[in-house]
């Protein structure tokens, strides 16, 4: 498979590897993307990749709860440019959609564009938008949940989180459990977990982990003539490493480093006098992993000018 200079360039602005290396990745993977990246990481020369794609489209992205109806909604609208998340117009058409999810439950965009939103649907209201505003408008993506929910918005709405929790109505009403709610919601936006707990995590991606690590650990001269026993041993010790960066609960805490985050939900449990568990959260970042389009400013001047 044949790559080009701008998939070495990609790989490179995704990695913070060397052209060379990327090159040379991109060779032994046959051009196979995904394979350099492994390769890479193999090698030790890239970081773990937590997302692929670069975060390009413009728009916002809002997370909401409705404390009386028990039911949170995070949801991604996007435009073509940074200046319509801006726009009073364009956020109060955001705020509305996610209050229609909210109050419908649409089984997928399909079916919330065709919901009821004014005189019209939604989809009436989009269209109605992108005349007045002059760009392109699109409903990428929307999340909702049911029962106790906390939501964060980062930025303006630059990025968006909603979490689920089971906690009492005793528990979830007092002021002190809006905090946790909300702390949890920004270590989820700062941390960007990939699972709730170690359990959620797919055998598939456990498995495909200790193989890059034991790659690492082989491919290390230190290490190269250890027994294989030994290098098992060694790949265990470096999952929990894996697990206290990608599951929620094992990861320490943002606000205070002596704690993880399961502590400080066991910490606020007592506080509060009854049971929380984080069931399952949602973040979106804004245009992830959409491309944005490039244009040539240079080349656009010139041609007015022509």
């Amino acid at each position: 498979m044949a790559f080009t200079a701008q998939d070495v360039k990609t790989l490179r602005e995704q990695t913070g590897c060397g052209m060379m290396d990327c090159k040379k990745a991109l060779t032994e993977a046959d051009g196979n993307f995904e394979k350099a990246v492994e390769y890479l990481r193999e090698k030790g020369l890239a970081a773990a990749q937590k997302k692929a794609g670069r975060i390009a489209a413009e728009g916002m992205v809002y997370a909401a709860v409705c404390g009386e109806c028990k039911v949170g909604v995070a949801l991604e609208v996007n435009a073509e440019t940074d200046f319509v998340a801006k726009n009073e117009l364009f956020q109060t058409f955001v705020k509305d959609v996610a209050t229609v999810v909210m109050k419908e439950n649409p089984a997928d965009v399909e079916a919330l564009l065709a919901c009821k939103l004014g005189e019209g649907t939604v989809e009436d209201a989009l269209k109605e938008k992108i005349l007045v505003i002059g760009e392109n408008i699109k409903i990428r993506r929307f999340e909702r949940m049911e029962g106790v929910c906390a939501a964060y918005i980062h930025a303006g709405g630059t990025h968006a989180v909603l979490v689920n929790f089971e906690a009492s109505d005793e528990v979830a009403s007092k002021p002190e459990f809006a905090a946790y709610g909300k702390d949890i919601a920004m270590q989820i936006a700062a941390a960007n977990p990939g699972y709730v707990c170690e359990a959620e995590v797919p055998q598939s991606v456990l498995d495909k982990e200790k193989e890059i690590l034991l790659a690492q650990i082989s491919n290390d001269p230190k290490n190269a003539n250890k027994p294989d026993n030994i290098k098992e041993k060694m790949v265990q010790g470096k999952i929990g490493k894996f697990y206290k960066e990608n599951c929620l609960l094992d990861q320490e805490f943002v606000k205070d480093s002596e704690l993880s985050v399961a502590q400080y939900t066991e910490k606020t449990s007592k506080e509060l006098g009854g049971e929380i568990k984080v069931v399952k959260f949602v973040r979106y970042e804004k245009g992830e992993g959409l491309e944005k389009r490039e244009d040539d400013f240079a080349a656009e001047v010139a041609s007015m000018v022509k």
